[in-house]
């Protein structure tokens, strides 16, 4: 390990000389008589320490000046740092093996690590560590402990290595600890006597050299010298510290006390009864036979267990019951087993089985002690030392350990090796966010299969002809199944065992909700999906448990903590908490914060359940108000001058959401549309279904949903007739004739507004009236007849009037003119709709602004002022964007694209069209087709022709 070089003259310089020896551990030594070598300058000689310390790696100039002078170097100390560097240079240049080279951010020592002391102490010491056999490691350790001459550096002062020193001794302490340890367990602990009672004196608070002390006393037959060791340091720790002894070392002390016949030195085992090597096991389970897909799950599993040392960590596979966790763990480990040559070992938890207990972490850990060849005369009794033994047994090797099916963290924590050389793969429907959190394991979440990976699996279960025979059934099969591994994995074997069975009837028992979970039944516990998702639903807290029953009442395939606050009748703070635990259990997901969804099936096995928590139906009633009373709310605020309905008081328990803005209520529209439509369909309240039809009109409306909203108003007409109530029947007759002139059903229309004006004129209900003529002036409108439209709409005019109906009288006004526009009457039409808008302006209704301001635009084009009408035009736009009526913004795009094409702007008018027909052809609308004309030049070269009429302008 000899570094040869010469000393120094009295002039800094190294002549050629005598060889002298590097000795990291002490000092500089010459080689022939021991003599202290004097290479001139104190700091000179710092240099070189600094170098050896941090051999092989870079250090900057900067750095060896702060460490060699400290905080304040005098002003030519850098000058001084180049100019040894520049001695040292020429001297390690001339000698074999090592050298003082120039790389980017500073200087390197190179040298063979087996040659620095330091080095090879720390490289010894980490083979002891990791040795298999304990004669091995300690006398690893103990070349290691002989490298040490003295104190690191010995006569040099500065702050970085009086740091360097401190730490690199109490490396040495530790491996000292470690070697005793060794030397205890192999019975020597007579010879420990007088070191441990000096190392004890030294650190009179180290626990552990305390406890290796009492162990020696104890098995010297000295236990009450033992328990006064003990005694002393629990009392220094009180005076000292404020605090007591660690467990291990109260353990330690209550086992002295007892005397633990565990704490004596067992016979060692014979040469002959030791195996020649290690036993190696492979517990892995048969590979998965009917795997298919998961490619990009494999491929991250692997990513995964990368750690970044590269030799293995740990990742857990969570996931809802039935996803295949445990496959695709057995997957992965199989391909990639030869990674692991010291072993794989695996484990069935039982965390969450159908048919047993949880198995108990020390009965694994005692399995895994047989498989790792330890016989049973030397395993200990106590579960902790058992424990301890398969750390010990497991430290330092390639060993893949898969621990199936765990319960929660606490049920994996003692099974986790204590070595960075195992990779430990952990099963679960939990997110075991515990061993996360504090053993740094990687999750990764399972999620159904695609649509593909689930058709090549029926394909590979079925056969090839079988499914191309039947595709209509297997696409059915693949639908209800919704990807679930078992769900598929069930029907492909009802389908092996009865080849005759034709997949038409197992599809057909899972189109209908009733039997579906019923067909998922294979015959035995571990495939039938309502066993399964039982034993998730047995581990839940009462609390959680009774919020997931109570879920299958739920209506949409969403549902937001509002709602389930309401459903539940529980705060939001708690509904949180056991929602957040259904979450880690996956029989939740949370896509965003405080919205939920369930798996369809999963879903399905929650209404079983609350069938019989919610018999009554007292649930589901409360969901219902959540969402009449929140739609109406958000109503408010799309259309604050729509006339309001008179609800009655949400029942105890709801919660209403705070709708702020107008902004909000799209945006919980948006979220809530498919519930919405869901609760239509299945409230069974005939008057919760006329009310949220009302609520709903304003929102279909404006995003163009009108086939919905000409479904929701049947089911409001329907309703209101059952219940006789004849106000809300001509309202619904008004809403569904809206629906279908937007839908170009004209004939219909017209019908329904009929028997809506009927209706208002037998209850003398003006306003009703008013309505519906606006209504009927829109349907003559939108098929191009103003002349028809006009009296309509002057008509209700008259009748807002006499209300005293100020938003009425500005529809009426704007429309009006509207039609004017339409039929030549330029200038008549201009001063209606500035009537109209200022009235609008005045109660602050932007709905109406814009359709006015639209309106306007219309009339400054027919007239000509093409500058204005663009104004116009782009003032209405930009406030249908703000209230997200995205059929309005599409005609303004549109008729934006047209005057800047008359304006000579063919390039504005195509970004414009372009953007229109993106908004119509969403929303499935018939005028898309006539911006897909402009868009493709299909018109004559003069000026465009206006996007036909939108209606009344309103």
């Amino acid at each position: 390990m000899a570094m040869k070089h010469a000393p120094a003259d009295s002039t800094g310089t190294i002549p050629a000389g005598p060889p002298v020896e590097f000795r990291l551990l002490g000092e500089v030594e010459a080689a022939a008589d021991g003599r202290l070598v004097d290479l001139g300058h104190a700091r000179q000689r710092r240099v070189l320490a600094v170098l050896l310390i941090e051999a092989n790696r870079v250090v900057s100039a900067d750095q060896i000046l702060d460490r060699v002078w400290g905080e304040a170097p005098p002003q030519r100390a850098r000058a001084a740092v180049h100019g040894y560097l520049c001695r040292l240079r020429r001297v390690l240049t001339e000698m074999d093996g090592v050298g003082l080279v120039r790389r980017p951010g500073g200087y390197a020592l190179t040298v063979d690590p087996m040659t620095v002391d330091l080095l090879k102490f720390r490289k010894l010491v980490a083979e002891a560590r990791e040795a298999e056999e304990g004669g091995t490691a300690l006398a690893l350790f103990d070349r290691a402990l002989r490298l040490w001459r003295g104190d690191l550096v010995a006569g040099h002062d500065s702050a970085w290595l009086n740091d360097v020193r401190h730490g690199v001794a109490l490396e040495r302490l530790a491996a000292e600890l470690d070697r005793n340890d060794l030397v205890l367990d192999r019975g020597g602990h007579a010879g420990l006597l007088a070191e441990l009672t000096a190392s004890a004196s030294a650190h009179p608070l180290d626990e552990r050299i305390a406890g290796q002390l009492m162990l020696a006393l104890y098995r010297c037959g000295r236990q009450a010298g033992a328990l006064d060791v003990y005694e002393r340091l629990r009392r220094l720790l009180a005076e000292e510290l404020g605090a007591g002894p660690t467990r291990a070392l109260r353990d330690l002390h209550v086992r002295i006390l007892t005397t633990d016949p565990a704490l004596v030195v067992r016979e060692p085992v014979k040469a002959a009864e030791r195996p020649v090597q290690p036993l190696i096991p492979r517990q892995l389970p048969a590979p998965p036979r009917s795997f298919t897909g998961r490619a990009r799950q494999l491929a991250a599993l692997g990513e995964a267990m990368r750690a970044p040392s590269g030799l293995g960590g740990t990742v857990t596979i969570s996931g809802a019951g039935g996803l295949g966790k445990t496959w695709l763990a057995l997957r992965w480990a199989h391909e990639n087993a030869d990674r692991f040559p010291d072993g794989q070992l695996h484990v069935n938890l039982r965390g969450f089985d159908p048919a047993a207990d949880p198995l108990h972490p020390a009965v694994a850990v005692r399995s895994f002690l047989d498989a790792l060849g330890v016989p049973p005369a030397v395993i200990p009794p106590d579960p902790e030392a058992q424990a301890a033994m398969y750390r010990h047994l497991t430290a330092g090797r390639r060993m893949l350990i898969v621990l199936d099916n765990a319960r929660d963290s606490a049920h994996v924590a003692p099974l986790l090796p204590a070595t960075p050389t195992c990779a430990v793969l952990v099963t679960s429907r939990r997110r075991l966010t515990g061993l996360i959190t504090a053993h740094g394991a990687r999750p990764l979440v399972l999620d159904v299969l695609t649509e593909a990976e689930s058709r090549r699996l029926l394909t590979r279960e079925f056969g090839a002809s079988r499914t191309a025979a039947e595709p209509e059934a297997v696409a059915a099969v693949i639908r209800h199944c919704g990807g679930l591994p078992l769900a598929l994995g069930v029907i492909a074997a009802r389908a092996a065992v009865h080849p005759g069975l034709s997949l038409g009837v197992l599809a057909g028992e899972l189109r209908q909700a009733t039997t579906r979970l019923d067909a998922l039944d294979g015959g035995e516990l571990a495939v039938n999906l309502r066993a399964v998702l039982s034993c998730s639903y047995d581990a839940l807290s009462s609390g959680a448990a009774r919020v997931f029953a109570l879920l299958g009442r739920a209506p949409g395939p969403e549902i937001s903590l509002p709602a389930v606050a309401s459903l539940t009748a529980l705060t939001v703070t708690r509904t949180r908490a056991l929602l957040r635990e259904l979450v880690n259990a996956h029989l939740l997901d949370e896509p965003v914060p405080d919205r939920y969804r369930a798996h369809d099936l999963v879903l399905l096995y929650a209404a079983e359940l609350s069938g019989r928590l919610d018999a009554g139906g007292a649930g589901l009633r409360r969901l219902l108000d959540h969402y009449l009373h929140t739609a109406h709310r958000a109503d408010r605020a799309l259309s604050p001058h729509r006339e309001p309905l008179t609800l009655p008081p949400p029942r105890p328990g709801v919660v209403v959401a705070d709708i702020a803005d107008h902004r909000a209520a799209r945006a919980w529209f948006g979220a809530e549309y498919p519930a919405l439509l869901a609760t239509v369909d299945d409230a069974g309240s005939d008057a919760y279904v006329c009310r949220l039809g009302w609520a709903l009109m304003t929102f279909c409306d404006r995003r163009g949903l009108w086939h919905d909203q000409a479904a929701t108003q049947r089911a409001a007409l329907e309703a209101a007739r059952r219940l006789a109530d004849r106000p809300a029947e001509a309202h619904a007759h008004c809403g569904l004739a809206l629906a279908y002139i937007s839908v170009r059903r004209y004939g219909d229309a017209g019908e329904h507004l009929r028997q809506a004006l009927r209706l208002f004129r037998a209850l003398g209900d003006r306003a009703g009236q008013a309505h519906a003529h606006r209504c009927m002036a829109r349907l003559f409108a939108q098929q191009g007849h103003h002349r028809e439209a006009l009296p309509h709409d002057e008509q209700a005019f008259d009748l807002f009037r006499t209300l005293k109906n100020r938003r009425g009288q500005a529809a009426g006004l704007n429309a009006i003119g509207w039609h004017h526009a339409h039929l030549g009457h330029h200038h008549r039409a201009l001063a209606h709709c500035r009537q109209a808008l200022s009235l609008y302006q005045e109660i602050a209704d932007r709905q109406g602004e814009a359709a006015t301001w639209d309106s306007l635009g219309f009339i400054r084009r027919r007239l000509g002022h093409l500058r204005q009408a663009v104004t116009c035009y782009a003032r209405a736009l930009a406030l249908f964007r703000e209230l997200g009526a995205r059929y309005s913004e599409g005609l303004a795009l549109s008729s934006l694209g047209d005057i800047l094409h008359d304006a000579g702007d063919p390039a504005a008018a195509h970004r414009h069209w372009q953007d229109a027909f993106d908004i119509l052809d969403q929303l499935g609308h018939h005028r898309a087709e006539e911006v897909r004309v402009k868009l493709g030049g299909a018109r004559s070269s003069g000026p465009s022709r206006p996007v036909a009429p939108r209606g009344t302008g309103s």
